[in-house]
């Protein structure tokens, strides 16, 4: 059994309400049912959502502990967040893969969005197409450990 940890950051709670026109109708219950949809037999999805920069950091420290792949919605720790950034590096180089991802391109919206700490230490990035950004990243993990 293989588990895949996707992990979402500030604001991405209020999915579906928020900005609807920029992150979509859906919210993250939606998501977790796309995501275990899309999952092969034997793989668990453990999405979690947190507005706590501490806790998140938390989770990508038990996920080198347990060896476990992430799925990074870093939302706006994106752009700042030195500490996620670190902890994020260690994952890496425990030699497990971690995808960031984002709903939407923030490369196609307010400057301060285009600059992330995050991608210089993930093993790859994919914005800009909303649940399917988190398929991707699954698809790729899924074949990436499985190989």
């Amino acid at each position: 059994m293989t588990t895949v940890l996707v992990l979402n950051g500030p604001n991405l709670g209020r999915l579906g309400s928020r900005e609807p026109d920029v992150y979509g109708s859906a919210d993250l219950a939606a998501l977790r049912t796309t995501l275990e949809a899309a999952a092969p037999s034997g793989t668990t999805i453990d999405l979690r959502q947190t507005d706590d920069e501490g806790e998140l950091i938390g989770w990508l420290h038990g996920a080198v502990d347990a060896g476990t792949p992430v799925i990074l919605n870093p939302a706006a720790f994106t752009h700042y967040s030195y500490g996620l950034r670190d902890a994020a590096a260690l994952v890496t180089k425990a030699g497990l893969l971690l995808v960031e991802v984002h709903l939407s391109n923030p490369h196609a919206r307010e400057e301060f969005r285009h600059t992330s700490v995050i991608s210089a230490v993930a093993t790859g990035v994919i914005a800009g197409f909303g649940f399917d950004s988190y398929r991707l990243a699954l698809d790729l993990i899924v074949r990436r450990t499985t190989i």
